[in-house]
């Protein structure tokens, strides 16, 4: 079944390139040896494949998302100790909705619910970096190797800064009026098959109406490196070889704001240019996982101290996962 399922997928795949090449070449009588041909071609095949790609994952998640909802989520993390915790929170947080309006309020009801600071930063660092939109991206772009290796360390680093931070013993670190405020606790309804489905069908709309915008204009960056761009030019300031080069990439991801969508498919098209694995990663996780809106929108629950070490702890971290995997893999 696996692998009857796999050929399909690649049946599928190869279709589209075929769609694509057949537009390009075809239809517009573009030459192969023009660099804007190239562009094209990349920019047709990768948008069709990755809003495919996008739909599926994104109502698969929702379909999830009625079983953890972020009252359940409070409740299973309720009295968890580190450990087990801080695994629970990243799991959770690959389904469960996250953006900067909503850091304040989950802050807020975690704290109300007793469940320790380390465990809460746990659920804070995967929500945003490892989610429905990063996975099917990456799965469209990279393959599942390199998705399977974003995961696997996302979830890592999560679980790692929030035992870190818990074992900080930072709860003075909280602002004063975050225990004056409540958040307002919904009823939960209990939902059939068909609410399941009709829900997973409005969310895939409306997440799909504002992602893809930026999905066509990362991949739209992304087809001009791909066309314009020398293979190698990124080899020598961007490559394994360069112990810089991954410190660089976090420092520069850090103040920028962007979301999965629009930053995947331009370090995808970076990577095949030459940048070294390592720095692709880290690049991701830093624009992706420190978003300035949300370190400003923190600033509010918590104080200065502790929202610099949450930005320390996570720059080290993805410098050290840049690093390693550029010594490892290149």
């Amino acid at each position: 079944m696996i692998l009857r399922n796999i050929q399909k997928t690649v049946s599928i795949m190869g279709i589209l390139e075929d769609f694509a090449a057949f537009v390009v070449f075809q239809i517009l009588g573009m030459s192969k040896e023009d660099a804007l041909a190239e562009a094209l071609n990349f920019f047709i095949y990768d948008s069709i494949k990755v809003s495919l790609l996008l739909i599926i994952a994104i109502f698969i998640v929702s379909i999830i998302r009625t079983f953890i909802t972020r009252e359940r989520v409070r409740k299973i993390l309720g009295g968890k100790k580190e450990g087990i915790g801080n695994v629970l929170a990243a799991l959770l947080g690959i389904p469960t909705p996250f953006c900067s309006c909503s850091a304040v309020p989950l802050f807020i009801g975690f704290v109300e619910s007793g469940i320790p600071l380390g465990v809460t930063f746990s659920f804070l660092i995967a929500s945003p970096m490892v989610n429905e939109i990063a996975i099917a991206l990456l799965l469209g772009l990279v393959g599942w190797k390199i998705t399977a290796l974003y995961i696997g360390t996302g979830l890592l680093i999560a679980i790692i800064g929030g035992i870190i931070i818990g074992r900080l013993h930072l709860e003075d670190q909280i602002e004063k009026e975050v225990y004056e405020l409540t958040v307002t606790k919904t009823k939960e309804k209990k939902m059939n098959w068909k609410k399941r489905i009709e829900f997973a069908k409005q969310q895939t709309k409306q997440i799909c109406l504002r992602v893809i915008p930026y999905v066509l204009l990362g991949i739209g960056v992304g087809a001009l490196v791909h066309g314009f761009v020398p293979v190698g030019f990124l080899a020598d300031f961007a490559g394994k070889n360069n112990p810089f080069a991954v410190p660089i990439a976090v420092l520069i991801g850090i103040p920028l704001y962007s979301n999965a969508a629009g930053t995947i498919p331009i370090v995808q098209a970076l990577m095949s240019k030459g940048m070294a694995l390592g720095t692709a990663l880290a690049l991701m996780m830093s624009i992706t996982a420190l978003s300035f809106p949300e370190m400003i929108i923190l600033r509010r629950v918590i104080k200065p101290k502790l929202l610099a070490i949450f930005i320390g702890i996570l720059a080290v971290s993805f410098v050290l996962v840049g690093l390693l995997f550029n010594a490892i893999l290149g």
